[in-house]
């Protein structure tokens, strides 16, 4: 029956992605005119009225796989677990025993497991629904705008609420909010790898004869979510929104599980060991007790609560809970957590990559200089920069806004009038240059190119000097170079500019154009090194991370922001230094540099490679289109909520503010999330351990059980339930010094050092309940087991307090008020259960209070030998938790 859905689903998914297909190509081919009559709608876009009944019909533009986050589907994973299956199995089984087969019915058992059923799901719902509210809130603090023709003007609007017929405005850096027609471009280029794989980006156009037969990627005027811009601008009409996207009809068949991190392959690990020692537990338990008191369906209940009681079940909603508590702390510290599973990678990196504007720099940046070749101030540099700046359709960058404000400044503003735009060669990261073509009045063209100085010095043929345009002669570069390097070396960050005016009269501009030009000056800027910078590097090494710049600027400016923030300078790489080393060499270098210039994206990402290949765990941080690669190759990517699209929608982790201080407090926070994740899995892997090591030996030397199943399941939810404030412990300040990663040997020796001691305690209370209490009989096995339900409760959850710290606990570390609170309100339930009436309910006799002063003897002995443990496992290991 699954095989003939699965093969109806596969049909289906087939079915939804021809259709889209088929609807685009459709699309792709109408004329203009035809198109928006089609999609009624028009140049001046959609009415806010028209907007708001196409989302009541499409709904919102968002791509849903399946429905795992709804309401029902939350409620149904709650109370159907296996502990809940296997409650619900004995509560039938102890109804026909205790029930129907009984002369005397006795529903109370049944009760109780029932109540326990209903206990522990409602737990395990209000955490999902929790953690749930959590995610969602913080995932509309970081939601990508895009800008649409509403009521006849241009409005930013949140990406969701795009419906079809809208008209958006697209520049470089722009997600494709939806599947669109271009209707207008200029230069557009459009990376579609998630799609297609193409590492290059494609050009599109809006002319339908630009369109390829070979498949719906080949169309040339068709964009695709999914996809963004990288160069260029453009207009385009929205075709289909949400799942009726051409990466909507394929999301079912590409959404398959992503590659485990290190901390879930570790979990999984773990949970396989204690399921392992369940299976061989189980049968080993049964047949001890079928064979010694020949009760062999006494005895398969005992087995099955047992495999129950050595089941981590609740591990899912601690961590959750844990998580989702650990996200809602860093958004109060101005980091968001789109992933809640990066919480744990952003605890565990110890290498920090980062970009070195606005994140060591104030990215403020302020036009300094304008200078000809000899260095000397020249206002006809600033005009033909401004009017670079000006003209450029792409997205302009701070460079281009320093320039734009700094002209308007000096009375500027209305030279543009003069000149009309013809043409533009956009900026990409492999030329570092930008161009535009402009006519004057009586009809002169002129090209006008700004970018990085070796770029623009390369395409350079002539030199303009003393008003004079001469070729250029080695003198003449010599001079050139040097003026910008001693600028440079001052922490100018500087932009070469030039000019020639033989340009073709018609036809179409390209990057065969930009050659011969006149090289005329530079334009230099300044972006301070920001106070909190030097502080936070400083930090973030305290806590065991090292932070490495990768910047696309020159060596000069690097050097000297860099120096001023504490980052190490004593050895820098270049792009072109990086581009001749092997993968060998590379790695090498990095373990000594921690300043890499003049990169291109693809070689930031090569250098974060490298770090990953040397077994560091590695962060990206950057905000720009050419940030996009290492993001995706950092195990955690780190944007700003002031990033391009494609920027924040690569990272896992967002930074309300851009600040190497917020990003440090960030990470504390991951490794406290993490820290209380392993106290719990330590202390169930441990406390499992041990319980076997004592059901084994009291179902070898006892003529009963040593608990009934009810009881056993009774013990195990309170201790569940002890355990719910540790999401909201405290984590001692030597833990979080350093990055933290999932150590699977580590769980293994704890649980194998401190496993045992738990027995032995165990078997010291078996002891004195037979001896010293005299409950040494079957008759008085109720007693015997409400001795050891008492003991076994309050002593698992006073020992959270002993492993939560490698200190002495309450008075070198205390644990949080909810932690506290939980433990404390489970010890109380315990022994008023077994000192009270309560006990009967549970099939036990109510212990004498001559026992009391038994069980402060064994509970002080046995916290006092895990103190003293602890201090032989730190000397032995290097380390408690």
């Amino acid at each position: 029956m699954n095989f003939m859905n699965g093969k109806s689903l596969g049909r289906q998914i087939q079915k939804n992605k021809h259709d889209t297909e088929v609807k685009l190509h459709s699309y792709a081919f109408l004329t203009a005119e035809e198109l928006f009559s089609h999609l009624s709608t028009t140049q001046a876009g959609l009415t806010s009225e028209e907007a708001e009944n196409r989302q009541a019909e499409f709904g919102k533009n968002v791509i849903t796989v399946g429905n795992k986050n709804t309401l029902l589907h939350r409620l149904r994973e709650a109370v159907v677990n296996p502990f809940n299956l296997i409650l619900l199995l004995i509560a039938i089984i102890t109804y026909f025993t205790d029930v129907v087969a009984s002369s005397r019915p006795d529903y109370l058992t049944v009760i109780i497991i029932l109540s326990l059923v209903l206990l522990s799901s409602l737990v395990a719902f209000i955490q999902s629904q929790r953690s749930n509210a959590a995610a969602e809130k913080l995932s509309k603090m970081i939601s990508n705008k895009a800008d649409a023709w509403r009521d006849g003007k241009l409005t930013e609007i949140p990406m969701d609420e795009i419906v079809p017929g809208d008209i958006v405005r697209l520049s470089a850096g722009d997600m494709l909010p939806a599947d669109v027609r271009f209707l207008t471009t200029k230069d557009t280029f459009v990376a579609q790898a998630a799609l297609t794989g193409e590492s290059n980006p494609v050009e599109k156009f809006s002319d339908i004869r630009n369109n390829q037969y070979d498949g719906l990627t080949d169309l040339g005027n068709i964009g695709f979510m999914g996809s963004n811009i990288v160069s260029g601008s453009a207009t385009a009409m929205v075709l289909a929104t949400g799942n009726s996207t051409y990466f909507g009809s394929m999301a079912k068949s590409l959404s398959g599980d992503r590659a485990k991190t290190s901390f879930e392959r570790g979990v999984d690990s773990v949970s396989g060991l204690l399921v392992r020692m369940m299976l061989v537990m189980v049968p080993i338990v049964f047949l001890i007790n079928g064979l010694a008191k020949s009760d062999w369906a006494g005895a398969l209940l005992f087995a099955i609560s047992i495999a129950v009681g050595l089941t981590p079940e609740m591990l899912p909603v601690i961590m959750t809970s844990t998580l989702a508590k650990g996200a809602v702390s860093m958004s109060k510290h101005k980091v968001i957590v789109r992933t809640l599973g990066a919480i744990q990678t952003f605890g565990e990196m110890d290498v920090l990559c980062t970009d070195k504007t606005g994140t060591l720099t104030e990215d403020k940046i302020v036009l300094e200089k304008y200078m000809n070749l000899h260095g000397e101030d020249d206002t006809r540099i600033l005009r033909h920069a401004y009017l670079n700046s000006y003209f450029q359709t792409g997205l302009k960058n701070l460079i281009d806004l320093a320039i734009i404000n700094r002209a308007v400044q000096n009375g500027l503003q209305t030279m543009p009038a003069a000149y009309n735009l013809v043409d533009e060669i956009p900026f990409d990261f492999s030329r570092r240059r930008m161009s535009v073509v402009l006519t004057d009045k009586s009809g002169k063209r002129q090209l006008i190119t700004k970018g990085a100085v070796e770029e623009i010095i390369a395409i350079s043929s002539f030199v303009e000097m003393s008003g004079r345009v001469m070729p250029m002669d080695e003198e003449s570069r010599r001079l050139a170079l040097a003026t910008y390097e001693k600028y440079n070396a001052d922490g100018l960050r500087m932009i070469a500019v030039a000019q020639k005016n033989e340009v073709p009269g018609s036809g179409a501009f390209s990057v065969a154009d930009e050659r011969d030009m006149v090289l005329i000056g530079f334009v230099g800027f300044l972006d301070p090194p920001k106070e909190s910078a030097r502080a936070a590097i400083t930090a973030l090494r305290e806590h065991g991370m090292r932070t490495v710049v990768l910047t696309g600027d020159s060596e000069g400016v690097a050097v000297k922001v860099c120096g001023k923030v504490g980052v190490n300078t004593s050895r820098l790489l270049t792009g072109r230094d990086i581009e001749q080393m092997d993968d060998a060499a590379l790695l090498d270098a990095i373990t000594s540099c921690d300043l890499f210039a003049k990169l291109s994206p693809s070689q930031k990402e090569r250098v974060v490679r490298a770090f990953q290949t040397a077994g560091h765990t590695v962060g990206y941080m950057g905000d720009g289109i050419n940030d996009a690669p290492p993001l995706r190759q950092a195990d955690v990517g780190i944007s700003v909520d002031s990033a391009v699209d494609i920027a924040k929608e690569t990272a896992d982790i967002i930074l309300l503010k851009k600040d190497l201080m917020v990003l440090e407090e960030g990470v504390i926070e991951g490794r406290r999330t993490f820290g209380n994740i392993i106290k719990y899995i330590k202390m169930a892997a441990s406390g499992n351990f041990g319980n076997m090591i004592s059901v084994i030996a009291a179902s070898i030397f006892l003529p009963f059980l040593p608990m009934l199943p009810v009881q056993i399941l009774t013990q195990n939810l309170l201790c569940d339930l002890s355990q719910m404030g540790i999401p909201f412990d405290s984590v001692d300040k030597e833990y979080i010094r350093k990055p933290r990663k999932w150590e699977t040997q580590s769980i293994k020796s704890f649980m194998a050092f401190l496993g045992p001691l738990s027995s032995v305690f165990d078997i010291v209370c078996f002891a004195v309940m037979w001896w010293a209490i005299g409950a040494n009989t079957v008759e008085l096995s109720p007693l015997f087991q409400c001795g050891w339900f008492v003991f076994g409760t309050v002593s698992q959850v006073l020992v959270i307090h002993m492993i939560r710290t490698a200190k002495l606990p309450f008075l070198q570390s205390t644990p949080s008020i909810p932690l506290f609170l939980s433990t404390f309100v489970v010890a109380v339930v315990a022994l008023a259960t077994g000192f009270t009436d309560f006990a009967i309910g549970l099939d036990m006799h109510r212990l004498p209070l001559v026992l009391i002063p038994w069980l402060a003897i064994i509970l002080a002995g046995y916290l006092l030998c895990v103190q003293l443990a602890k201090k032989v496992y730190v000397r032995r290991y290097g380390e408690w938790m």
